[in-house]
């Protein structure tokens, strides 16, 4: 009697490592220093957008994961912008999956490995710029996703 030793697609192992981690790209503005610290009398209105971008390098399973993050505090008075930083912080990374996963691991697993690294440098820049300290709340990377496929199932329904 003969053994079938094939694997299938779903308990392919998975191999996920991150290689590298570096920022990108950062950028911190606070336009109307020194004045704002002296204006600011009550906490900032505080808007923060996401997004992750990931691609496939080379054929020997290395990809790129990008992170964006941009933090702007304005003021509730007048909504003068107090600061404006961004970060790109990206990985590199090593990925062996079975097809099916790997878009998700991408965009979900490897930001929410990443962000906190991300988180840091954010309040660290917003800290030393004089302001108060900033705490970015967790993100749910699995909810962007998720809103991501929908965006692009309505894109597919339109052009057909």
């Amino acid at each position: 009697m003969t053994e079938n030793t094939q694997t299938k697609p779903e308990e392919q192992p998975l191999t996920l490592q991150i290689n590298a981690q570096y920022i990108k790209d950062l950028s911190f503005e606070s336009p109307s220093m020194p004045h704002a610290l002296l204006e600011l009398t009550q906490a900032p209105d505080i808007q923060i957008s996401v997004n992750v971008n990931a691609a496939k390098m080379d054929e020997k399973n290395h990809y790129t994961v990008d992170l964006h993050l941009k933090v702007q505090a304005d003021k509730k008075e007048d909504h003068k912008t107090l600061f404006l930083c961004e970060v790109v912080y990206g990985g590199l990374i090593t990925l062996e999956a079975p097809a099916s996963h790997i878009e998700p691991l991408l965009l979900i697993e490897i930001p929410h490995m990443l962000f906190p690294y991300a988180r840091a440098i954010i309040g660290n820049l917003v800290r030393e710029a004089g302001f108060p300290s900033l705490q970015i709340n967790p993100i749910d990377f699995a909810a962007l996703y998720r809103t991501r496929l929908e965006e692009k199932k309505q894109k597919e329904g339109e052009k057909k």
